[in-house]
């Protein structure tokens, strides 16, 4: 395997495990990228640019990253309340009157945050168009029945979290989420991250799509999931199928359309590079840029929800709009933040060591956390025993 990019000393490991990807996961294309103390220490891709193609992956290319935007996009509402302009405590009709029917008027900011606003699906789930027009799926939200009392329970907003956080930002500053994040996150920070994909970027974005891994290949075994969860994948009438479902039928992600729409609970499209350097300025400074104040930063993943989730049917840990280090999402340790996205992508940070990740790939997975090449990294990255003055 031609495997481009650097690694600090001491993080060898983690090339080694990336190696081992494509060598016995079925990796097809891919790039990994780990900051330490704000300074790069891994950077590394391989493979093809399109999960179906042979243009090689470039040192600049990016890819869907599906729900691993959610980690960026909730860091917008984190930092409009550092700067005093959304009380994550005040009711959500407070920015948004409409949401306030059907039964959500006691829903909080914090409640779309943390999962537990109770509108995971929708009665009538939006067409592909509907979904990307901007308008139809806050609409939709607004006059959404809860599916139990908002901040009583847990389930994953796959799809409506998007929709939810966008409409809250449109609402308290008069942008898009896109154009906020691109304007006060990816512009200082220099991101190659976008949501809603312009035009003139297009051609840097590979194709994703669907990769079985192998049954037994070098001793990696094909995991099967619980019953519980894979009747709850196969019921018409579950949570699970109604929230994964909410778009009907599924969209195109590799379609232009789709990608400049700025979809932030699926739609982001990254490098690894710059979902690492997203996380690292969230923990610390990064030539000079830092996005969360100490407080902030500690809003982030202090956990909000916890324990069996009623969409994804597993045990599941929530901060303020990121996922929590736990056994359904095993990130570097306890006090690890972040956000994987269904099929492999993967960013979070571990305040405690440092340590900012990234993973991109054009190979999507069954899975929605708990990628086996994500977390083959990670593991990579736990045992690394690199200097934090040596940097790449």
């Amino acid at each position: 395997m031609d495997v481009q990019g650097t690694v600090a000393a001491g993080f060898e490991p983690v090339r080694d495990a990336f190696v081992r990807n494509f060598e016995q996961r079925g990796e097809r294309g891919a790039a990994v990228t780990v900051y330490r103390d704000g300074r790069k220490v891994v950077d590394l891709w391989a493979g093809t640019r399109d999960v179906d193609g042979p243009e090689p992956w470039a040192v600049d290319t990016a890819q869907v990253v599906r729900s691993a935007t959610k980690g960026v996009a909730a860091a917008v509402p984190l930092l409009l309340h550092q700067r005093g302009q959304i009380d994550l405590d005040a009711p959500v009709g407070t920015y948004w009157p409409e949401f306030k029917a059907a039964g959500k008027e006691r829903a909080l900011v914090r409640h779309l945050l943390s999962h537990r606003a109770g509108v995971p699906v929708l009665d009538r789930p939006l067409t592909p168009a509907e979904a990307i027009d901007g308008e139809s799926g806050a609409r939709a939200l607004a006059a959404q029945r809860p599916v139990w009392e908002p901040g009583t329970d847990h389930g994953y907003h796959a799809h409506t979290y998007g929709w939810l956080i966008a409409e809250l930002i449109r609402r308290v500053t008069g942008r898009s989420v896109g154009r906020w994040i691109a304007e006060e996150i990816a512009r200082p920070l220099g991101l190659d991250f976008w949501v809603g994909l312009p035009a003139e970027e297009a051609h840097r974005v590979g194709r994703i799509g669907p990769v079985e891994e192998p049954s037994a290949v070098g001793g990696v075994l094909r995991l099967r999931p619980k019953r519980s969860v894979s009747e709850a994948y196969q019921d018409p009438e579950s949570l699970t199928r109604r929230a994964f479902g909410v778009i009907d039928p599924l969209p195109d992600e590799n379609d232009p359309a789709y990608r400049a729409a700025g979809l932030p609970a699926s739609g982001g499209i990254s490098t690894a590079r710059a979902l690492a350097r997203c996380y690292a300025a969230m923990i610390g400074p990064v030539d000079g840029q830092r996005l969360f104040a100490p407080a902030t930063l500690t809003l982030a993943r202090t956990e909000e929800s916890a324990g069996p989730d009623r969409v994804l049917v597993v045990n599941t840990r929530f901060g303020l709009g990121f996922m929590l280090h736990g056994p359904a999402a095993p990130l570097l340790g306890p006090g690890s933040f972040g956000h994987p996205g269904r099929g492999g992508s993967l960013g979070f940070a571990d305040p405690e060591s440092g340590i900012a990740f990234g993973y991109v790939t054009n190979g999507m997975r069954k899975g929605v956390t708990a990628d086996p090449r994500a977390q083959a990294l990670v593991r990579a990255v736990r045992s690394a025993t690199s200097s934090p003055d040596e940097a790449i």
